[in-house]
């Protein structure tokens, strides 16, 4: 928990992005103080920074929507709130409406909760300051011009740089995986650049996707990265398995290469331009793959010869999709537009987007986490603006502001966000308080200051939350100061409200908590159900249908894995049930890896078939017959562990052995035998992990 609340995230905020969201609340409030209209300028300099995290990663018009969702929703919060102001009971009863509704907007995503959260703090904020109807619309209506302005800010590259999403996406699925191919390989780990890979399928296949001509171009590149992912997945399982020496370091010679080449891919989709350095790079590879087939032909033991015969086949297989990614970033990068056609394409079916109308109504349950955060939201607030009133506090928004920005769906989010938040309270408030008093006293002083906290508070708030609460917390009282309230004065009134408004959120998480135990294992129930349908895909299914079947995989393996992560944080956990989880998790990584291996090989002849699936299987009835009883198996641990029984199915060790025996009689050419050899080895792993979840299951059932 301690490690929770010290640990630093790397910066994934852009410089670029966190100047203009700065520009974009700085320079209202700047021409204000200049033309001595400082309220206008203000208004709508809250109104940027209300919407300022809404601008993230995405294709240009889905950036566009959620912005001008946010400003709109900010702008109409603002109006309610001063409308409404006046009235505690009014107030207290939009304050529970805004909080239940915020609240089950976690049902969508992240961006309409952070929309939720700014309509909920808005509320409380504006209704601190009543207005008459008349007088609501006009400072309403510039809360929502300085989202809008954020917005412009956000999009203005569109019609210059029309693809830049796509090929900045498709650079760090190049980047990472490049990372992956240098790092030690670990079967216990999940496949890495899944999540990636999934930001760049909603890029390239969602219904918010770019519509040029080009887009053709990077959808052929994803799956050309998608398929050297496979054989570099497969090549690093391999290294893992060979023993010191010639062999092992020529392998790694040979990923060191690989990673330069999609370095230089990388680099070359973020600038436009043509990846010339990747031709060295692949020279390098070259030289390594021959290395790696001489090694072979001496190497005198059969177990390792094996190994280097896979290593090779794979490694030819790599070098192939290294070469295709080269010559299409080239025509994405630097002429995307020459090309001609586009293909409509969407994602799977689970992955589409749905109507957000039918997922909320799927959310009004006390089953679901949603309803639940939203019923503690709506009780929160409406108590924590009730209180303000009733006590008559100064400045007391900044009670049900806090209770609103600490209240998470999990327990570790709510703990961690509410300490943060109240150290972060007050290290801001006494910084500013302090800069303000002694250096920055004037409007144009003050104003640079603001700049400054609110670049940093961009920057830093995801990589630490209290870094990012201190400058937000130096920031408000920057905004407050031009409307006449002086900082020092109400450090303390603010602090306490701080510390009271987290501690409302805790308790009420107390009181009425989500653990995690209970919805642990369903979730590794599904996504060892989407394993079962990518494996079943990768034997009887057509190209597109593998596609998809990756797609929902990596979907349910995000959401254990987040869900993990929750069972991890929370307290007096059961710890038996985290390392059953965990073992479950690991080898179902470890099925997956052998499966991935096993597309590599059978990705070989794909273009035998004209419905794109393989054709020339070693000992095809008897590798078909096998994956049944997988198939099988693998059903036997989705249902064991969504009913907390004791798996059962016909152990698959022997018939695994006898198709050993049978692939390794295959004399065909060379090519067969090595496909014979790989799909071997792949199902031996296959049958050990899915032995090893078995063993597992049952023994977690024995405890019990």
């Amino acid at each position: 928990m301690l490690n929770t609340l010290l640990q630093l995230k790397p910066r994934d905020v852009p410089v670029r992005v966190a100047l203009r969201n700065t520009a974009a609340v700085a320079l209202p409030l700047a021409l204000g103080l200049a033309t001595d209209h400082a309220g206008p300028g203000l208004a709508i300099a809250v109104g940027a920074l209300n919407t300022m995290f809404s601008d993230q990663p995405g294709p240009y018009r889905l950036r566009m929507q959620r912005m001008l969702l946010a400003a709109s929703a900010a702008g109409l919060s603002a109006f309610v709130g001063s409308v409404i102001g006046a009235s505690a009971p009014w107030l207290v009863a939009a304050a529970a409406l805004w909080g239940f509704a915020g609240g089950l907007l976690v049902a969508l995503g992240p961006e309409p909760a952070r929309v939720g959260l700014t309509s909920m703090i808005l509320l409380v904020i504006m209704a601190a300051q009543p207005r008459a109807p008349q007088d609501a619309i006009g400072p309403a209506l510039l809360v929502c011009a300085g989202g809008v302005l954020q917005t412009l800010f956000a999009i203005a590259a569109w019609p210059l740089q029309r693809y830049r999403p796509e090929r900045h996406a498709l650079a760090g699925v190049c980047r990472q995986l490049a990372a992956s191919a240098r790092a030690r390989a670990d079967a216990d780990q999940a496949p890495p650049v899944t999540q990636a890979l999934l930001d760049a399928e909603n890029l390239l296949h969602g219904s918010h996707r770019a519509r040029g001509p080009a887009m053709e171009a990077f959808r052929v590149l994803a799956e050309i990265v998608e398929r050297a992912r496979i054989e570099l997945l497969a090549i690093g399982d391999l290294d893992a398995a060979l023993p010191e020496g010639d062999a092992r370091r020529t392998l790694a010679r040979l990923r060191e290469y690989a990673a330069r080449a999609l370095v230089a891919i990388a680099d070359a989709l973020e600038r436009g331009a043509s990846p010339l350095a990747a031709a060295a790079a692949l020279e390098g590879y070259d030289a390594a793959l021959a290395s790696l087939k001489t090694l072979r032909a001496r190497e005198p033991d059969r177990r390792v010869q094996r190994l280097l015969a896979i290593a090779a086949a794979r490694g030819d297989g790599l070098g192939g999709q290294l070469r295709a990614a080269t010559r299409n970033a080239e025509i994405a990068g630097s002429r995307g537009e020459l090309r001609a056609a586009e293909r409509e394409s969407r994602l799977p079916r689970a992955l589409r987007p749905r109507n957000p109308l039918a997922i909320l109504r799927a959310n009004l349950g006390l089953s679901s986490i949603a309803c639940r955060h939203a019923i503690r939201c709506s009780v929160c607030l409406a108590i924590a603006v009730a209180l303000e009133r009733a006590l008559a506090l100064p400045h007391g928004f900044w009670f049900p502001m806090t209770a609103a920005i600490v209240l998470k769906p999990d327990f570790a989010g709510t703990l961690s966000f509410g300490v943060l938040r109240v150290i972060g309270t007050i290290l801001g408030l006494v910084l500013t308080s302090v800069l303000v008093h002694v250096a920055f006293g004037g409007a144009w002083e003050r104003l640079l200051l603001l700049a400054v906290l609110c670049f940093g508070f961009r920057e830093l708030t995801a990589m630490h939350y209290a870094l990012g609460v201190m400058l937000l917390t130096g920031l408000v009282v920057i905004l407050l100061s031009f409307e006449g309230i002086a900082p020092g004065e109400t450090m303390l009134a603010r602090g306490v409200a701080t510390a009271a408004g987290s501690a409302l959120s805790l308790t009420a998480y107390a009181l009425w908590p989500t653990w995690e135990h209970a919805r642990v294992q369903p979730a590794l129930a599904a996504m060892i159900e989407a394993y079962r349908a990518y494996f079943a895909a990768l034997l009887g299914g057509g190209a597109q249908a593998r596609a998809n079947a990756r797609s929902l995989a990596r979907s349910a393996r995000t959401n254990v894995q987040a869900s993990l992560d929750r069972l991890r944080n929370e307290p007096r956990r059961d710890r038996e049930l985290v390392a059953l989880a965990e073992g479950v998790f690991a080898n179902a990584n470890r099925f997956v890896r052998a499966t991935m291996a096993l597309e590599a090989v059978l990705g070989d002849p794909l273009a035998a078939r004209d419905d794109g699936a393989p054709a020339a299987i070693p000992e095809r009835e008897r590798v078909l017959e096998f994956a049944a009883r997988v198939e099988a198996a693998l059903a036997a641990l989705a249902t064991a562990l969504r009913d907390g029984a004791a798996p059962n199915f016909e152990r698959l060790r022997p018939h695994e052995r006898a198709l050993a025996q049978a692939l390794a009689a295959v004399g065909a050419d060379e090519a067969t035998s090595h496909a014979a050899i790989a799909i071997a080895d792949a199902c031996d792993r296959m049958t050990d992990s899915i032995d090893t979840i078995a063993y597992l299951l049952r023994k977690a059932r024995e405890r019990s």
